[in-house]
């Protein structure tokens, strides 16, 4: 059989078989086998050549394509890095379960792409980033920086402690990737300008004002007329999203507050004394000292001459106040560049050696006799010119006088260690039987409060902490039923809790809502009606009839309101906004409009005049803040446009599998 077979595929028809065979195998076969490899990446970018932008996306050409990728490890520094960002800014309101939805992910994946492109753009532009460019960035970064000058020392330090640790080489590849991934960006930005035509203009329409008369429709009377079943039906199937039960959950909880706990007994008077004598230091008076300055004053950044002849005014003063029968107050008065002790005569009261001053006055009044005058002592401010009046030494404090401070710092630190004891004793019984919190609660003596069912935002009591919320509707807790571990209320104050109940969120029938349905359709009318009289008014205005006849005839009052300026509530902010929305009126005619207001009133309104703004009386400081204003936000659009673009020629492909 082996023979035969052999004869069967040795002849010319198996030669050809085998050929037309290899040809798919040399354009499909072959491509897996040659570029087999494990894909990893969560997005991938690819730009066709430089020299042939329109070519195609399909194997071979493909291998010409200039490719970057995005791995997970990447995607995921930067979601958590996001992650901690939000945390820090929505503080106990930051809900880590909706941060983890899907649009999250994507939009941390898309500034990472965006960042990407721009990356890929600038090289294929041939944009280089020099090593004095990098040097310049690192060295104004202020963590490397020590008394205001980059330190070398600190940016290896700092570069150590990150966590993995970053090499010089490392980072500053990370810096050089940065700057040419911003520049084309930021030098786009920056060639946006305003010419002094359009700047004219935009402040014509800033500075606008328009002559308006209006007149309040107010709602219609309550609608009582009867809904019916059809008409229900109809709102409820148009506006279905509107008519949902939001997610529940019951809980049972163990309330664990130290304030509640019982009075721990009295202290111990040997114990009492034993700390006494432990922290003997902590109730020790420090010394005092009674002291007056004169200040001469240098201002920051004052050239040599300035500083010394400062100094040598200081100097002046310290002789004068030296002399024999001198007033130290009455020349503080006279001299000193101090507004805050001058009037008293240079009295800055007591003073400890506590870091309330600053270190060279501290340690020169500290170093004095009392009575003293200091030679000028130089500090940020200037030099200082101190006399010591009077020295008051340091007390130690009496266990007697102490003995109520250390009571009360024993009883917080007993009902601390109470709190703390019930606290595990508790956990150790929930780490028993996970699923029940009652066994756990009555070898503590503590009872089961039970809580719900609730919503988010809609819960009471501790039901309204923002950690029990995010923990009672944890995925977790509620698909297991489990104990949660001790939620911090407040310092001394833990709930621990188990979901008992879950509701998932659902739509709502329309027996359900079925007033509701009713009320909304009511209110409905009620404010059609007010439209339609509005909208007929409006077109009576357009006919050429006055506003204050047709106010008269429905017992209105028109009111008439020249040179209304924009965001002014005449009446209502929407009212103004709708003003400057309707055209410039023709000579001899009328703009007219109309807008709803919330309360279901309408507002009817002609514009009769308007008055361009007056460029001039602008000042040369307020138009160049519009032109920068006006500049950078048409920048920052040019180059976002810009990015669109850029993205647009590039094929970019996201795995979704991985996010």
């Amino acid at each position: 059989m082996l023979q035969k077979l052999r004869e069967k595929t040795s002849g010319w028809i198996a030669m050809v078989v085998l050929g037309l065979l290899c040809i798919p195998f040399a354009f499909f076969g072959m491509e897996q086998y040659l570029f087999q490899n494990n894909q990893t990446f969560t997005a991938k970018v690819e730009a066709p050549p430089k020299w042939w932008q329109s070519a195609p996306s399909w194997w071979p050409v493909t291998m010409l394509w200039q490719r970057d990728e995005i791995d997970q490890n990447e995607f995921r520094d930067a979601f958590e890095q996001a992650r901690q960002q939000q945390r820090q800014a929505l503080g106990d309101n930051f809900d880590p379960r909706e941060f983890e939805s899907i649009d999250n992910k994507r939009k941390v994946l898309d500034g990472l792409v965006d960042q990407l492109v721009m990356r890929m753009s600038a090289k294929r532009a041939g944009i280089a980033v020099s090593d004095a460019q990098v040097r310049d960035v690192i060295q104004s970064i202020p963590a490397f920086q020590v008394d205001g000058k980059f330190d070398p020392q600190r940016y290896q330090l700092a570069l150590a402690s990150q966590v993995p640790a970053m090499s010089p080489r490392s980072f500053e590849q990370r810096i050089r990737e940065g700057l040419q991934q911003a520049l084309v960006a930021s030098q786009v930005a920056a060639s946006a300008f305003v010419t002094p035509s359009e700047m004219d203009r935009l402040m014509k329409l800033i500075g606008e004002r328009r002559d308006v008369s209006f007149v309040v429709l107010p709602p219609p009377a309550a609608d009582t007329a009867p809904v019916t079943d059809a008409e229900a039906s109809r709102w409820y199937d148009a506006h279905k999203a509107e008519y949902r039960a939001p997610e529940t959950v019951s809980i049972e909880y163990v309330d664990i507050d130290s304030a509640a706990l019982p009075a721990p007994a009295a202290a111990d008077e040997a114990a009492l004394r034993a700390r006494y004598d432990q922290e003997k230091a902590r109730f020790v008076d420090p010394e005092q000292r009674l002291a007056s300055h004169i200040l001469v004053n240098v201002a920051p950044g004052a050239d040599a001459g300035a500083r010394k002849a400062a100094e040598e005014k200081a100097a002046r003063i310290a002789a004068e106040a030296r002399k024999p029968g001198a007033d130290f107050a009455a020349l503080a008065r006279a001299e000193s560049d101090d507004a805050g002790s001058k009037e008293n005569g240079g009295d800055l009261g007591w003073i400890a050696h506590d870091g309330g001053m600053v270190k060279p006055f501290e340690d020169a009044l500290f170093a004095m006799e009392a009575g003293e005058v200091s030679a000028p002592v130089k500090s940020d401010f200037g030099w200082h010119v101190i006399q010591l009046r009077e020295v008051k030494s340091g007390k130690q404090t009496s266990f007697e006088d102490a003995r109520e401070q250390l009571a009360r710092e024993q009883g917080d630190v007993d009902r601390e260690r109470a709190f703390n004891e019930l606290t595990g004793k508790l956990i150790d019984q929930v780490l028993k039987n996970p699923s029940a919190l009652a066994p756990a609660a009555r070898a503590v003596n503590l009872p089961v409060q039970k809580l719900g069912p609730f919503a988010r935002g809609q819960g009471t009591g501790i039901a309204a902490n923002q950690a029990v919320v995010r923990a009672a509707f944890s995925e977790s807790l509620v698909q297991d039923g489990t104990v949660s571990d001790p939620i911090e209320i407040a310092p001394g104050h833990s709930v621990v809790l188990r979901v008992t109940a879950h509701t998932p969120e659902r739509a709502l029938a329309l027996s359900e809502v079925k007033d509701r349905v009713a009320a909304e359709i009511r209110g409905d009318r009620m404010r059609k009606a007010t439209q339609a009289a509005a909208d007929a008014m409006v077109a009576k205005l357009k006919a050429g009839e006055a506003l204050s006849a047709l106010a008269s005839a429905q017992g209105l009052a028109a009111q008439d309101v020249p040179n209304v300026p924009r965001g002014v509530p005449v009446p209502d902010p929407a009212a103004t906004e709708a003003y400057f929305e309707v055209p410039v009126p023709a000579t001899g005619k009328v703009s007219p409009g109309r807008v709803m207001l919330d309360n279901g009133s309408a507002v009817v309104f002609a514009v009769t005049k308007v008055t361009p703004g007056d460029p001039k009386e602008a000042s040369e400081q307020e138009r160049t803040a519009l032109r920068q204003q006006l500049a950078q936000i048409a920048g920052n659009e040019d180059a976002s446009g810009m990015l669109k673009a850029l993205r647009k020629r590039m094929k970019i492909t996201v795995a979704e599998s991985r996010l």
